[in-house]
């Protein structure tokens, strides 16, 4: 029983020792950098379409208070009329 016990820690202490001999490899570390340079490119795309929702949603913003100004002055006008109509 204890030697099973040993194998299995031995066993683990070799797996452990090899995953980090490939994790650490000049493989391993090529790999990690184009995963990170994938992961900096869609960082780029996202914030270029969130710029750009932003400019749009700004040009709506802009538009939404010019029609809203003008129909309060249309609005006054009428009202105005009617004042000017009663007496």
């Amino acid at each position: 029983m204890k030697a099973k016990i040993v194998s299995w820690f031995a066993g683990g202490v070799l797996f452990g020792t090899a995953g980090l001999k490939i994790l650490t490899s000049y493989e391993a570390k090529r790999v990690y950098a184009h995963c990170t340079a994938a992961v900096l490119r869609a960082k780029d795309e996202v914030v270029n379409t969130a710029t750009a929702i932003q400019e749009g949603a700004q040009d709506i913003y802009a538009d939404a208070k010019e029609i809203n100004e003008e129909r309060a002055e249309k609005i006054q006008t009428i009202e105005d009329a009617k004042a000017e109509a009663k007496a």
